[in-house]
């Protein structure tokens, strides 16, 4: 018999009608044999409305009681589908963070796991009991509740597949990771596979298919990870294919994948912000002193381009952080202006990210080349660009990113 891990989201376990279809679900998979555990997110709205409270009460609040506080919403839903389950016949217990343990560093708000010690949930297992994990929590070094931040049930499930030798099924609201939006592109097409390097690329450009930090253990720990719709019917013909392709996406090695596309898929980002400073002194020292004090305020900066002048005396720097940092990165650089010695500081939230993804680069030439000139055929400019093995990112008004996205969708041939 087989080890399973199965994550639902939000949307997944919204209310107890979709908390009795997760139930189905997970009785499909006990009835094929296999040893199953469920980590399951907050209800839909939940962890804002938990959010919010923390906020109203005070502004500025205890990170170890706003843990306890969101990590509240996954603890009900671990109930509740326990009771589910239970009235289904199906052995289940619920297990809170604290209880497996799940062991995180002491960073209250967004935690690293240390160390999962799964040895009483293997034995639970063994015994043909489901274990229904609260996800997004685990527990500190001084014993307190902690929370793994935004999306963290991913990576609460992920973890637990790794340390258990398990395979792992993401829930979501979609039936698997497409070439592009769908909402935005109605022939974007389902891939069958994509590798974890793929998927870590889309997962950072934008694409809410999966947490980062989730994608990054499955690639670390070799966790066999599919994503599939919770909203298809637990007992349809397309969950148990009979050619084994499985009803949703797989996430596997890049060697796993027979057909290797060029490009794999179309990602973008809303979430961004360009901030540029002008009129630098163009000599050594000159980027640290504009990076290190962003770093120090933890905001990360994406794409940089610096342009210098034609005299070679002052330099232009163009760089990008998330939308929501925008503010606290203006603070930082005007606190430092006098240390830079820039003339001038501009800034615009009117910009998206757009980017092509895909293993197939490193075997091609050209995939920069017909973005480029895919974008310039719409009448689209370009205000930034960044490139690693796999990926190329522009910077566009963000006006134009629908537009973007299906000129680059067709461009490529990624059509359904």
């Amino acid at each position: 018999m087989g080890r399973l891990v199965m994550k639902f989201g939000g949307t997944s376990v919204a209310d107890i009608g979709h908390i009795r279809n997760v139930a189905r679900h997970v009785l499909r998979e006990v009835k094929a044999g296999h040893h199953v555990v469920v980590v399951v997110s907050a209800m839909a709205g939940t962890t804002d409305r938990l959010v919010g409270w923390c906020k109203e009460a005070a502004p500025v609040h205890d990170a170890r009681e706003y843990d306890a506080i969101v990590a509240s919403g996954e603890q009900v839903t671990a109930g509740l589908l326990a009771i589910v389950l239970q009235d289904m016949g199906v052995p289940a217990r619920s297990w809170q963070g604290w209880q497996i343990p799940l062991k995180t560093d002491g960073v209250h708000g967004s935690a690293r796991i240390a160390e999962i010690d799964s040895a009483e949930i293997r034995k639970r297992m063994e015994q043909g009991q489901v274990a229904v994990v609260a996800g997004f929590q685990g527990v500190g070094p001084d014993k307190r509740l902690t929370t793994l931040g935004r999306g963290g049930t991913d990576t609460s499930a992920v973890a637990m597949a790794a340390s258990l030798d398990a395979a792992c099924d993401i829930y979501t609201d979609v039936d698997g990771v497409y070439t592009a939006d769908p909402r935005i592109v109605t022939g974007a097409r389902k891939l069958d596979r994509i590798s974890y390097e793929e998927m870590l690329e889309q997962a950072s450009l934008g694409a809410k298919v999966l947490q980062t930090r989730s994608v990054e253990l499955a690639m670390v720990y070799k966790v066999p990870l599919q994503v599939r719709s919770s909203f298809e019917a637990p007992d349809s013909p397309n969950q148990n294919k009979p050619d084994g392709s499985g009803p949703g996406t797989i996430v596997c090695e890049e060697d796993k994948i027979l057909e290797q596309h060029v490009v794999s898929g179309i990602a973008y980002s809303r979430d961004e912000a360009k901030v540029s400073i002008r009129k630098v002194k163009d000599q050594p020292g000159v980027s640290a002193s504009v990076f290190g004090p962003l770093a120090e305020a933890d905001i990360s900066v994406d794409m940089i381009v610096q342009n210098v002048s034609t005299d070679g005396a002052n330099a232009n720097i163009t760089f990008t952080v998330a939308r929501k940092d925008l503010r606290k990165a203006i603070e930082v650089l005007n606190g430092v202006k006098d240390k830079i010695g820039f003339l001038e500081l501009t800034h615009s939230a009117d910009v998206a990210k757009v980017s092509v993804v895909g293993i197939g680069m490193r075997s091609h030439a050209g995939v920069a080349a017909k973005m480029f000139r895919s974008l310039a055929d719409k009448g689209i400019n370009i205000q930034a660009i960044a490139t690693s093995e796999i990926k190329v990112s522009v910077l566009i008004d963000e006006a134009y990113t629908e537009l973007a996205v299906r000129a680059l969708h067709q461009a490529y041939g990624l059509e359904a």
